[in-house]
């Protein structure tokens, strides 16, 4: 078959990948230059899957309500004038209960140590290099009360097959001596050896050049228009060339949408109504002062829910959520203020390490903001949507560059028919283990 993908991240770029080693013919379109230049650009770097944990929780509305007027909140919420914002947040609120925590952590980790498996084959064939470390994550605990609760988080993990151990404050320092630098009470916390880290878009791009030595024909530099539809399927993706403005209609016998949370208006443009949000994540990238200061481990910092990952000699430090619309600015308040938490964090835990000067002092600390495409669930949608030929790959939230390999692997196998080895509710088909998905008409206001 010819396929259409639109979105070339992580996860279009793995689908795309997929689909040619399945001996489909592939188009990848994206409106950026290259792969990998919007949410797979300068996220935390992290293949965690010990922290496949959905938002939602029993705790999530008391603290959501608690953490609305701090700038530097682990998780923001912005009300808007936005139906589609309210009608997401009434969704996670139903997905707040214990039983719904349950059901949706068994879904992402199965889904993380598939993709996580799926990704050392694709590196183990492709021999492709992103600053890969395979050192494992520590998760790190400053606060005591936090830390004596870590042992339920570490329990959680290990029913579901992930070694998450809780360590000692010793320990913890003798698995990343760096941490001794610290200007906070590290009091202990988890570690799971078979994580890793690496950078998604040096990674994202090198697999979508071996996609086009493959065969595939990239088409970058081009906005997705529409999609024509007729007769309930869809027969063709308009895009415009950003160059010169040629428009052209691409056609196939399948079409992927993997466009993160652009997925969202896309399809309402066709009827369809999917529970995508955006999330907008915040990262700082830091040249290196002291590399004997900076760890070697990639970390989470409990304190303020913040990723910490050693790219080289970077420091990529990322993290936060705010749910506030399709608002990519750096420069508001809000956003400035989260960025000088990050900087402010890595000065407290690893002081002197990286260059977090601002520019006007001579620093060039690299600020970046992604849109993270959420569902209320934190499940992603993988699969078919009741428009003919129309599939979708969307709303993986802070977890895309974890589930992004076998995410991709997902879509390819269902779309070639056959059944992902994998134990999670897909959009619009029944595998005959879990439930299968639908998305909705749109409404006028969607």
């Amino acid at each position: 078959m010819r396929v259409v993908v639109l979105g070339a991240g992580i996860i279009g770029t793995s689908t795309a990948w997929h689909l040619l080693q399945r001996g489909h013919d592939v188009v990848l379109v994206d409106r950026q230059p290259d792969a990998a230049l919007e949410t797979s650009f300068a996220n935390a770097a992290q293949i965690s899957v010990s922290y496949c944990e959905p938002w939602a929780n029993r705790q999530a509305p008391l603290k959501a309500l608690k953490w609305m007027f701090d700038k530097q909140a682990p998780l923001l919420w912005r009300p808007q004038w936005d139906p589609a914002q309210w009608r997401w947040l009434l969704q996670f609120l139903g997905q707040c209960t214990d039983r719904a925590f349950e059901r949706n952590v068994a879904q992402l980790v199965s889904l993380g140590a598939f993709s996580h498996a799926t990704l050392k084959q694709m590196v183990a064939e492709t021999g492709i290099e992103y600053q890969r470390s395979e050192r494992g994550i520590a998760h790190v605990y400053t606060d005591a009360k936090a830390f004596e609760e870590a042992a339920g988080a570490a329990e959680l993990m290990r029913r579901h097959g992930v070694q998450r151990r809780v360590v000692s404050r010793e320990e913890l320092l003798r698995l990343e001596p760096a941490l001794a630098f610290s200007q906070q009470p590290i009091v202990g916390g988890t570690y799971t050896a078979s994580d890793e880290h690496g950078d998604a878009r040096e990674f994202t791009q090198a697999l979508a050049r071996r996609c086009a030595q493959r065969g595939a024909e990239l088409l970058f530099g081009h906005d997705v228009e529409r999609l024509e539809v007729a007769g309930g399927a869809v027969h063709g993706v308009q895009v415009r060339a950003r160059d010169d403005g040629r428009v052209r209609t691409l056609q196939g016998d399948a079409y992927v949408v993997a466009c993160g949370s652009y997925t969202t208006p896309l399809l309402a443009t066709v009827g369809l109504r999917v529970p995508i949000y955006p999330g907008k994540g915040y990262s700082a990238t830091l040249a290196l002062r002291e590399p004997a200061r900076a760890p070697q481990v990639s970390l989470l910092d409990d304190g303020r829910k913040i990723a910490i990952s050693r790219l080289g000699e970077r420091l990529r430090v990322a993290g936060t959520i705010e749910l506030g619309g399709f608002d990519l600015r750096l420069d508001t308040p809000v956003a400035q203020a989260r960025c000088r938490m990050l900087l402010q964090r890595i000065e407290e835990l690893f002081p002197g390490a990286a260059d977090t000067r601002p520019p006007e002092q001579g620093g060039d600390p690299q600020f970046w903001c992604g849109l993270r495409p959420a569902t209320p669930t934190n499940i992603p949608l993988i699969g078919r949507l009741p428009l003919q030929r129309l599939w979708i790959n969307a709303g993986h939230g802070t977890l895309g560059w974890t589930h992004g390999a076998g995410s991709g692997r997902a879509l390819a196998e269902l779309l070639s028919g056959e059944r992902p080895a994998v134990a999670m509710d897909f959009v619009g088909i029944d595998t005959g283990g879990g439930r299968p998905r639908r998305a909705q008409p749109a409404s006028a206001t969607a």
